[in-house]
């Protein structure tokens, strides 16, 4: 299961403290976001705007890392850089967002120098930016973006792991919504083809316990989660 932006009960997303809190609770892997400071930066940040997060109006690629670190985010909590979260958790696995295109080659060097392209997923909304990301970082586990997904889920209407395959070109998973507006994309069908075409479906955002059951029932093979108490809870019962 993975913990989305860590675990922000108490404690404010996409931080040092929330991921802490996550695997405390038992998550077996850390969902978080990064993006480029305007010096160059790889910083663990969702939204392209500090405001949702700081209550203050800033562009994250207009500001410096340190002007991020300064930043009061609450329960003592700042803007962590990638490389700071890799060093603090050496044992934990990261499931990383590339956000922009211009963070794709010092995300790849921070991996390389952390040694870490062995317990990191990367993924990115555009799947040429998550290709170049594969590239890198050679042996890398990589999930398709867009337009990997749209193909690779025509694919499964069509029943055709062969197709599914050519869609993930080189990924390992499909992370997605259980549906897309009125399309449903997550189905017993769905998770067997993609499972027959040697790849893995992972659903987000899952913070319901009954959903959570009646995926983990559908076949799929990870949650993301707001809520990685419940969610390891879940699985625990199950297991």
């Amino acid at each position: 299961m993975f913990a989305h932006r860590g675990l922000a009960l108490e404690a404010p997303e996409n931080t040092l403290l929330a991921f802490e809190l996550a695997l405390a609770a038992g998550a077996a892997y850390l969902e978080t976001d990064v993006r480029l400071t305007r010096d160059g930066v790889v910083v663990i940040a969702h939204d392209a705007t500090i405001d949702r997060v700081a209550g203050t109006s800033a562009v994250v690629a207009d500001l410096t890392m340190p002007e991020l670190t300064a930043v009061d985010l609450g329960f003592g909590q700042t803007f962590c850089t990638l490389a700071e979260a890799l060093e603090r958790f050496p044992r934990a696995r990261f499931n990383i967002d590339v956000k922009v295109a211009e963070a794709v080659l010092p995300v790849a060097e921070v991996i390389r120098s952390a040694a870490a392209s062995d317990r990191v997923l990367l993924t990115s909304f555009s799947d040429a930016r998550r290709r170049r990301l594969a590239e890198l970082v050679p042996g890398v586990a990589t999930s398709v973006g867009q337009a990997g997904v749209i193909g690779a889920l025509l694919a499964t209407w069509l029943g055709s792991p062969s197709l599914v395959r050519r869609a993930l070109r080189g990924a390992v998973a499909l992370q997605v919504p259980e549906r897309f507006g009125p399309v449903r994309i997550v189905s017993r069908r769905f998770a067997k083809v993609v499972h027959a075409a040697g790849a893995e479906v992972h659903v987000w955002t899952v913070n319901d316990p009954a959903d959570m059951e009646r995926l983990l029932d559908v076949g799929i093979d990870g949650l993301v989660s707001d809520r990685a108490d419940l969610a390891v809870a879940v699985v625990a019962r199950r297991n």
